[in-house]
This record gives structure tokens, C-alpha cells and sequence, in this order.
């Protein structure tokens, strides 16, 4: 995928260098008809510098522009934004300062990548002193969603951290908030919102972008976010001025709404070859839950999914790589029970997220001292009800519908399968609850048969 160089065009008050873009300094009802509007040719990919008055004073930020370009030099991304980031961080004499991290000139988006109905999209920039940021959009049928955004901010710049006491790269990845949007439609907010993680507060506004586009061409059909209403006009985000710490920021204020549970993961059928034999089934849905200041539950797409590993006859490995962002891995080993019985079991699992821009790991857990999912070997093991695998104190994996068979598969199907305790019970339960409701309802019968004879009984006597 190719895209054009971003570049800086100083832009004075009252005068736009562009035609279709609103000069530094218009006023908000300008501001907000920018809406989808394409800039011209020449502008594209402009860094608008606008200055904002905070409470101690100017504070100057920049507007991104990214227009990628497919294969065929057609636009298939297009996002134009503000943003700036809130930092609380600790000084080399143990106190905690606030600073405020802008966008500056210098801004980049190499690694952005338009992406498709097995691949995520991409919006990566590049600024300042090793900062950076990226947000990946994925695409279902009808619709395109952010899923994580990754802040990567560097301590070694002495500009915006002058005594911090950890020098180097600080990551924070946090679940995009926003709603699905349709196909063929951008996804505008002129109003400002936050989002809160890890002593960041991140601040977006005159926000306009729209993922997958559809022939080269950016929708006029608009999706807005909650924080716009039809009278409100862009808001001045909140400077470090008048903000205590980071994680109480407050900015315009926006409907209370209760956060729409995480739908389960979708099940995945994986699979391992040794040679051209099929040496290892799975089928099972993965939900990753991270805890950080909040939970952040990732959902783990079978359509990204890529598995490898390795066959063995007393250990077998499963390794599934989700979109070179979140990997996982479980090993799997044969015991003994008894001198003629063996049984398979997992006994360990490790997880690993990546920054999805560079690689670069994120964080890691492991757990290698399981003995679960155990099954006599030549089986395969079964549980459909969900199940919690504690990795570390910060890192679970819930399975979902899991079905799998490590070692010796024959004819690439699974084999008889041992049901876990959770739906052995329900298959037990069910019979039971069936049998208590056929008694009840034989008793009621009973009942009704003895009342309707009392009666007959009773008219007869008196005639």
C-alpha cells in the first residue's frame, strides 16, 4: 500500500493556505463545517497549526491528515484529527508531575496500511521525540470498528519529561470506545472526548475519518458520535493548566450510557500437520482480559488467526498469532496414571501482545504449572461451557466452546470426546429437571381428577 509525505504548511490567523479548510483562528461554526470535506490536491496530508488559548497561556497543536493510497492509487483511508495527550509521570525526586504532550510538526504515518476483510487497517503516525500512535480498524460485513489504540510516548525527551525519573519508550494499550460504523459512511465528532489508561488521558476532537472507502471515493453520508448534538458547536479541549491529575480529567460533558458488554469471541477451528497428516484439532473461542486501570477484554479473530506449533508423541504446541498483535500459546503433555493408562493435559500457557506498528512486545504472561483439560490419550476433550485459565494476576484466557484433541488424530477427525465437569452436570441436570417437571405435572393431574370427582360426587347426593 503506498501513501504521499506528510508535510508542514504554517498557516497564519485569519488565512487558510488550503482552499476548503477553515483558517487558524476561525471561528467553531467554521470549524465544524469541515465535516468530511476533502482539502485540495496540494493539501493533502496537511498539518493545520492551530492555536488554543488555555488558561496559562498559548499552547499550539496540529491537525493530522492521512489519506492512504491502495496499490491502484486510490484512497481506501482517509482520517483527518486533533489530539493531544495528558501524562502523569513520576520526577527523579519520587514526586508525580502532569505534563501535556501535543502533536508536533514533524509528524509522520509510516506503517499505515488500508487493510481488508482478513486484515485489520492501519493509522499509524510518528511525531516528535520517538513518540507515536495507532489505532487498528477492523471490518465485518456491514461495518468498520477501532479496536486498539496504542500510545507509545518516550521519557527521553526532555522537552515534554525534563526530570522524569524512567527514561525511555512507555506503551499503553487501551479497547477504542467508539461504535461501529456502516460501511460507506465517515465517522465524524467535531466534540471533544477522552480516553483514560495507565496515567494517560488521551484527547481527541474534529474528529473525520472513514476506513475501507469504497471506490477511491470518501462518503458524504455522516455517522456522529454521542458527544455531538444538533446545537453543539467544537469545544476547546482542556490544557494541563486546569487539570489536577490526568486520570480526572473532564471535558465536555457527554451522555451517561452504560458500556455495551463485550459479545463472545467467535469459535475457530485450528489445526497442525505433521508431514501431510493432521496431528492436532482445536475448536474453541478466546477472550484475552488484561487488566490494567480498567479491564480491557480482547476478542480473539479466528479470520486474523494464523496457528503453528509443533506435533510430538509426550508434548504437542498450539500457537496462534492474532494479526501479529496478540499471541498465544498452550503445551500440552502426557502422564502417567497408571503403568498401563496415560492421559494428555494442558500445562502451560503464555501470552504475549505486540505493538502492532513495530513488534515490539507490550507485555507477556506465563503460566507453566496447569493440569487442566486432562482426557485418557486417543480422545479428545471437551467443554462447552466457558472456562478461566489464570495466567498471572494481570493476564486471563477464557475459552469458549473449546473441543480439542492434541495427540494421535486419525482420519483428520477428533475422537470420543471426554466432557469436562460443567457440561457433564448439565447433561446430568437435564434429565433431572425434566423428570421433576413430569412428576409435577402428573401430581397436578392427580389433583384435578380427584377435585372433578368430589364434584360429581357432591351433584349427585343432591339430586
Amino acid at each position: 500500500m503506498t501513501a504521499g509525505e506528510v508535510f508542514v504548511a504554517p498557516a497564519r490567523p485569519g488565512r487558510s493556505p488550503c482552499p476548503g479548510v477553515p483558517a487558524t483562528g476561525s471561528s467553531s461554526s467554521a470549524a465544524a463545517a469541515m465535516g468530511p470535506r476533502r482539502p485540495a490536491a496540494s493539501c493533502r496530508r496537511l498539518l493545520l497549526p492551530l492555536l488554543l488559548l488555555g488558561v496559562s497561556g498559548f499552547f499550539q497543536s496540529y491537525a493530522v491528515e492521512v489519506d492512504i493510497k491502495d496499490a491502484s492509487n486510490a484512497t481506501c483511508l482517509y482520517a483527518n484529527w486533533m489530539m493531544r495527550f495528558l501524562i502523569t509521570y513520576e520526577s527523579n525526586n519520587g514526586d508525580y508531575k502532569n505534563t501535556t504532550l501535543n502533536l508536533s510538526s514533524n509528524v509522520t504515518h509510516n506503517g499505515s496500511i488500508c487493510g481488508n476483510d482478513t486484515q485489520a487497517a492501519l493509522v499509524a503516525v510518528q511525531f516528535g521525540d520517538g513518540h507515536s500512535w495507532s489505532i487498528n480498524v477492523t471490518k465485518n460485513n456491514e461495518t468498520y470498528q477501532g479496536e486498539f489504540i496504542t500510545l507509545t510516548y518516550n521519557t527521553n525527551d526532555t522537552t515534554v519529561f525534563p526530570d522524569a525519573k524512567k527514561k525511555g519508550p512507555v506503551t499503553v494499550l487501551v479497547k477504542d470506545p467508539s461504535p461501529p460504523v456502516q460501511l460507506n459512511t465517515v465517522y465524524v465528532c467535531h466534540n471533544s472526548y477522552s480516553i483514560e489508561a495507565d496515567n494517560t488521558t488521551q484527547i481527541f476532537w474534529n474528529v473525520t475519518v472513514q476506513a475501507f472507502v469504497q471506490n477511491g471515493t470518501v462518503s458524504k453520508k455522516e455517522s456522529r458520535c454521542s458527544a455531538d448534538t444538533p446545537t453543539s458547536a467544537p469545544s476547546v479541549p482542556p490544557t494541563i493548566a486546569n487539570v489536577t491529575t490526568a486520570s480526572t480529567t473532564t471535558l465536555s460533558p457527554t451522555p451517561t450510557t452504560a458500556p455495551k458488554p463485550v459479545e463472545n469471541p467467535d469459535i475457530g477451528n485450528y489445526s497442525l500437520k505433521s508431514g501431510n497428516k493432521t496431528c492436532f484439532l482445536a475448536t474453541v473461542g478466546l477472550q484475552l482480559n488484561v487488566s490494567q486501570d480498567k479491564p480491557l477484554l480482547i476478542n480473539i479473530n479466528p479470520k486474523t488467526t494464523i496457528a503453528d506449533g509443533a506435533c510430538g508423541n509426550t508434548t504437542a504446541t498450539l500457537k496462534l498469532n492474532d494479526g501479529n498483535s496478540t499471541l498465544i500459546g498452550f503445551t500440552f503433555a502426557v502422564k502417567n496414571t497408571s503403568a498401563s493408562v496415560q492421559k494428555f493435559y494442558l500445562r502451560e500457557v503464555n501470552v504475549t501482545l505486540l505493538n502492532r506498528l513495530n513488534g515490539s512486545v507490550i507485555s507477556s504472561a506465563d503460566n507453566s504449572n496447569f493440569s487442566k483439560w486432562d482426557a485418557f490419550l486417543g480422545s479428545s476433550y471437551m467443554c462447552r461451557k466457558e472456562q478461566t485459565l489464570q495466567i498471572n494476576e494481570d493476564v486471563q484466557v477464557h475459552t469458549f466452546n473449546l473441543w480439542i484433541q492434541p495427540f494421535l488424530v486419525e482420519a483428520n477427525k477428533f475422537a470420543t470426546a471426554e466432557e469436562c465437569i460443567a457440561d457433564s452436570d448439565l447433561n446430568f441436570l437435564i434429565p433431572i429437571a425434566v423428570g421433576v417437571a413430569l412428576g409435577f405435572l402428573i401430581i397436578l393431574v392427580f389433583i384435578s381428577y380427584i377435585i372433578g370427582r368430589r364434584k360429581s360426587r357432591t351433584g349427585y347426593q343432591s339430586v
